[in-house]
């Protein structure tokens, strides 16, 4: 594995075609790199609080600090994967990106989510020029109502109340309650498992960060100011 001076990291093999792919970005001590599916779905079951993983992630990112992974970052489709267009118009599906999962051990040192998430998107930018912006959410179980996102110059795009449910520390969210062929449904419907079921909603923030600067005039939300985090609500 090399790095050049701007901070992309590279294979030390060439590609057969040329110059190899960049495979991260960072520092020698802080950096993102890709890796294997399976490695970074382990680390997200073993350490995020939904105790599972998003089907639909196809960009794998590991956290190294000073040579030991202490994070992952997931990113891939949204939820509803047609519906970029209805929020930038003209987006096709392979045009943007939503973070799907990411956890950070708390030994990581300083700020390290929004310089995790810095380096993620300059990796992103050059190993996927198609994607022309990515959305992601902040919701009441991370604090600070998306405090990481504006510190990496997100753009705002206001927030919604979404139903979750909860059954032996595992979440799901309500869009399972209308398929009843998955997992969740059956367990969260199962009369055995009635007393340990909890139902609750949290506020969710939508945040925007446009790699291409020209699609921020074609997003259909309105953009409103940065709500403030918990400690400065409070005060």
């Amino acid at each position: 594995m090399t790095k050049n001076k701007k901070g992309y990291i590279y294979e030390d093999q060439g590609s057969l075609w040329g110059s190899p792919d960049a495979i991260g970005f960072g520092s020698d001590n802080f950096y993102v790199k890709e890796i294997p599916r399976e490695q970074a779905s382990k680390m997200i079951i073993a350490n995020h609080y939904s105790k599972k993983v998003y089907t639909a992630t196809y960009i794998h990112l590991g956290l190294f600090v000073h040579g030991e992974m202490l994070g992952v970052l997931q990113f891939g489709y949204a939820m509803n994967p047609a519906s970029c267009g209805s929020l930038v118009t003209g987006t096709e599906m392979d045009e943007y990106l939503e973070l799907n999962r990411m956890w950070i051990d708390d030994s990581a040192g300083k700020y390290p989510e929004s310089r995790a998430f810095s380096c993620s998107l300059k990796y992103i930018k050059k190993r996927f020029p198609k994607i022309k912006w990515v959305q992601s959410f902040a919701d009441e179980r991370c604090g600070g109502f998306g405090i990481v996102y504006q510190a990496c110059s997100f753009d705002y795009f206001g927030e919604h109340t979404s139903v979750f449910w909860e059954l032996d520390g595992e979440t799901f969210h309500n869009s399972i309650m209308t398929r009843k062929e998955l997992r969740g449904y059956k367990l969260l419907n199962d009369p055995a498992n009635a007393d340990r079921v909890n139902k609750y909603s949290l506020r969710q923030f939508r945040y925007i960060k446009f790699l291409d600067k020209r699609c921020k005039k074609l997003c259909t939300l309105k953009e409103m100011p940065y709500p403030k985090h918990y400690k400065e609500a409070g005060e």
